[in-house]
């Protein structure tokens, strides 16, 4: 009676070699799976389709076209140390698993500084290519838009410009539409709501870093309209009926 006991709780504890050798190709199997679903997520990113792009993917002004960004660029981290405003960060998710460490710009640590380039200097692998100041001041690297549910004017008919008034561009890419409202009291009053000239937008995101209303921005920058990348565009072309 105690040696069947005792053989049935040997095979328990130590496994027959067959056992062992189904158990080892199991572990085979799932570790090949394993690793062909680890290639496939780093090669996902949010740029893959033309029809889909993350906007929060901005890249630093001269940043060549994504799939090449991304074969060149070391992460070395040369142009966040350079950046004077702090605003380019080393991105997580944006660029997908494929891209994490490589720089992205973050407008609510900082801000595109407009008479810089020093990204454009350091870049040791020319995945940012090397561009003057005002060839820099002619890059887009997103575009602002209002987002009037939190905007000052449009969401409490309170008067704010300081979104205009820190833009640098030559000529402003955010103006101001003067429009009568009714405040609270229900009287009639005139306040300038601000609008983006999409033509003018740099993406620079100094309205955004600079914008008074707490928490998250009433305006803000995404990635569309990137001079890197005439896919990524808001607007129609006239092929389309643009």
């Amino acid at each position: 009676m105690m040696k069947p006991l005792f053989q049935w709780i040997t095979n328990f504890v130590r496994p027959r070699k067959e056992s062992q050798l189904d158990l080892n190709r199991r572990w085979v199997l799932a570790a090949g799976l394993s690793g062909l679903g680890s290639g496939l997520l780093f090669t996902i990113h949010p740029q893959l389709s033309k029809r889909s792009f993350n906007p929060a993917l901005i890249r630093p002004p001269g940043a060549i076209g994504e799939a090449e960004f991304l074969a060149k660029c070391i992460r070395c981290g040369e142009c966040m140390k350079v950046c004077p405003t702090n605003a380019i960060q080393p991105a997580a998710l944006e660029a997908g698993l494929e891209g994490a460490w490589s720089p992205v710009l973050n407008m609510t640590i900082g801000y595109c500084e407009y008479e810089c380039n020093l990204c454009a200097q350091v870049c040791p692998s020319r995945a940012i290519r090397s561009i003057d100041v005002p060839e820099k001041q002619k890059v887009k690297i997103g575009l602002a838009y209002i987002d009037k549910n939190r905007c000052l004017p449009y969401a409490y008919s309170r008067t704010c410009i300081v979104c205009e008034e820190h833009c640098p561009t030559s000529k402003k890419a955010i103006w101001f539409e003067e429009v009568e409202v009714r405040n609270i009291q229900g009287e009639k009053i005139v306040v300038k709501q601000p609008r983006v000239d999409p033509d003018l937008c740099i993406g620079c995101g100094i309205c955004e870093y600079k914008c008074p209303v707490k928490g998250q921005a009433a305006v803000r920058v995404a990635s569309v309209g990137e001079t890197r990348n005439p896919e990524n565009q808001i607007l129609l072309s006239d092929g389309y009926g643009g």
